[in-house]
């Protein structure tokens, strides 16, 4: 009989944790009742006597009337919202507790720390196993609950890998049911942890199980092989105490949004991406420093968006910035809205709310403040008013730091263009790069403003970890019938002339693209592709549930398609924006022909429509593009992209890549 079970498996996590620097207790001795007793009651889950010990030791000056009622506020924290009373708790945990004393008659306001954050060695660490909470007559006993200063602020469910049946999505779902039978163990959680000894994941309240991920480097500097144990590893890195006292305290993000609110924590490429590039923004903007902070790759759908919040908001907090300026930079506006929309939706990192730019005179307002904010704007902005060869001095401190996102030459035209308007506005700002997509060996731009790569998360490592799905590629050809006098205007330059994903990037190549464009967008052929589209999407919606996305080559090839598919599909058809299971997503304007017209739409229209093609109970199954959501849109529910539009480079990467998110049991993302 095989000895590894679920007690050897959590025996050694026990070492793994006393060898990090935790005491360990063993649970009943605990209890109440016993003569080692912690708490009064088994639907306590603090450790009231740590905690009062904590408040004592962390706030010598403090009161006994102000230690007393932080301690009661600790221990009577509750909210008909688990999610909502661990907000709370968090932000009690980060910010301390604030209090209000009588002291000589008068009311006085005292803010006590409940860890410290500074040094993981003056906080009380305790790893205890099998800690039993009661909710009622509910009674549950997770393996190993850490504490730190008698908060209970990580869960561990452990498996045995020898029993088939008992997997580590088995401890996952398990804490899905402790959360919803005994949540007072959760009111204060920030990390959990599941393992069955083999593999180890993990996340943090209602995280969904596919956002689960292995913590895979001990040290942030090497990444851990297959002979290493999984479970080990994690401990080693994100339980050591002052990574894991920086991670709840830097690394938590709470996202609302209309869905409610997701609570998100840095995964491990996520959190020493951030750790990399503040360290090399920090040199930069020092004295001498040559202001470039260099590049972060993180593959498209790995959580680039998030990395860079965590970014910022850490770069706030470091003191030596002394409230530093941050300017969030993208090329376009429906990407700029997008980003705009993550950091506000997580807005808590930064301790103040991120504002957005409408148009150059706003810009200008927002930049010439005497300190702080975090400021979003597009490139197109930092152009010089009209009569303006440079752009004036908006400010000269050296505590300004630019993020831009997706950073690459051929967006931002660096020497002669938008990157020298804005070393005008901002001559002493620090410079850092993120993008979903490599650098072109060639980039000399990108590197003359940016500096090399400071990390880099490839798509195999995401893929490997679970933070991206793999995609992969079928080829379906509908033939462009190409009369013989057109062949020689189709030469080996229309590469170029396909490069572009805007009209701008078009001027002087219209006669070229409108001649191509008609070939590829004749009725014939698109009858064809509605045909093949609209039988293969069926088939692969009744293997995998999922939506799909067509990209055309042209706003009037997206309306014509459209017709087509529903001329297949009458049922899918709807000229509202509530209904109808397909939809072309485009900007235009009242000069745009008649039957363009039912597919324009405002921001708010189109925002709506995202909405409804991220919620996967949505009907609406199918969009029809020309460039719009290719870049920054995510939507994991999306599995198949149709792309019937020659891309190539970073706008091929940026398109191919709104199929790779990670969601519930998707396999992988297809390319058609």
């Amino acid at each position: 009989m095989s000895t590894f079970n679920e007690d050897v498996v959590e025996q050694a996590a026990l070492v793994w944790l006393e060898a990090e620097g935790y005491t360990i207790a063993y649970g009943p001795r605990l209890a109440p009742g016993e003569p080692g007793a912690e708490r009064e009651c088994y639907d306590e889950a603090v450790l009231p006597g740590r905690v009062a010990a904590a408040l004592q030791r962390l706030n010598p000056g403090a009161s006994d009337e102000a230690r007393a009622e932080a301690l009661r506020v600790v221990r009577t924290l509750s909210d008909p919202s688990l999610m909502e009373a661990n907000r709370q708790a968090h932000r009690l945990l980060t910010d301390g507790v604030e209090v209000d004393v009588l002291v000589g008659g008068e009311t006085r306001g005292e803010r006590l720390r409940l860890v410290d954050w500074d040094d993981a060695g003056a906080n009380d660490l305790l790893a205890v196993n099998q800690f039993t909470v009661q909710a009622g007559p509910i009674e549950r006993r997770p393996d190993v609950v850490v504490f730190v200063n008698g908060l209970p602020l990580a869960v561990f469910e452990l498996k045995n890998a020898g029993d088939a049946q008992a997997t580590v999505w088995k401890a996952w779902q398990q804490l899905q049911t402790y959360q919803q039978q005994v949540p007072a163990l959760f009111v204060w959680n920030e990390v959990q942890v599941v393992s069955d000894g083999v593999t180890a994941l993990m996340g943090t309240l209602e995280t969904p199980r596919e956002r689960f991920l292995p913590w895979k480097t001990a040290d942030g500097a090497t990444e851990a092989g297959s002979a290493d144990n999984a479970l080990e590893v994690l401990i080693r890195g994100a339980f050591a105490p002052a990574r894991l006292l920086d991670l709840v305290h830097r690394y938590v993000a709470y996202e609302s949004g209309e869905d409610g609110t997701q609570k998100k924590i840095a995964a491990y490429h996520q959190f020493y991406a951030t750790r990399k590039a503040v360290q090399a923004a920090l040199k930069a903007t020092r004295a001498g420093g040559d202001r470039k902070g260099g590049v972060v790759w993180h593959t498209q759908g790995s959580g680039k968006s998030l990395t860079m919040a965590f970014f910022a908001g850490v770069l706030i907090g470091e003191p030596e910035l002394e409230n530093p300026t941050v300017v969030v930079l993208t090329d376009r506006t429906d990407l700029d809205g997008q980003l705009f929309g993550t950091f506000s939706r997580v807005w808590e990192l930064f301790r103040q709310t991120p504002e957005q730019a409408g148009d150059r005179a706003e810009l200008r307002r927002l930049l010439t403040r005497a300190a702080g904010g975090v400021v979003f704007s597009t490139v197109q902005k930092f152009f010089p008013e009209e009569g303006q060869r440079d752009h004036p001095v908006l400010t000269d401190r050296t505590n300004v730091v630019v993020l831009a996102d997706e950073a690459h030459r051929s967006q931002y035209d660096f020497v002669d263009g938008y990157a020298r308007h804005i070393r005008s506005a901002l001559p002493n700002a620090t410079f850092v790069g993120f993008t979903g997509t490599p650098l072109e060996l060639d980039d000399k731009d990108t590197r003359l403003v940016f500096g090399n790569y400071v990390d880099v998360y490839d798509v195999s490592r995401a893929v490997a970890d679970g933070a991206t799905v793999p995609i992969y590629y079928e080829n379906r050809l509908n033939r462009i019938e190409l009369p013989e006098d057109e062949k020689p205007t189709l030469d080996a330059g229309f590469e170029e002339v396909m490069e572009g994903e805007d009209e701008v990037s078009k001027r002087g190549q219209q006669s070229k693209w409108g001649r191509l464009e008609a070939l590829v967008g004749s009725e014939k052929r698109l009858r064809q592709v509605a045909e093949d589209l609209v039988a293969h999407f069926e088939a692969r919606t009744a293997a995998i549930d999922g939506k799909g996305m067509i990209v055309s080559m042209s706003r009037r090839i997206a309306v014509a398609l459209y017709d087509e598919i529903v001329r297949l599909r009458p049922e899918w058809h709807s000229l509202d924006d509530a209904t109808g299971a397909v939809k072309v997503v485009m900007t235009g304007s009242a000069t745009d022909p008649d039957d363009w017209q039912p597919h324009i739409r405002s921001k708010t229209r189109r925002e709506g429509l995202a909405a409804r093609f991220k919620n996967p109970a949505d009907p609406l199954r199918l969009v029809i593009v020309r460039d719009m959501w290719l870049t920054g849109f995510d939507a994991p529910v999306l599995h198949t992209l149709y792309a019937d539009k020659p891309m190539r480079g970073h706008g091929l990467m940026q398109a191919i890549a709104r199929v790779n998110r990670v969601f519930r049991d998707k396999p992988g993302g297809l390319i058609v």
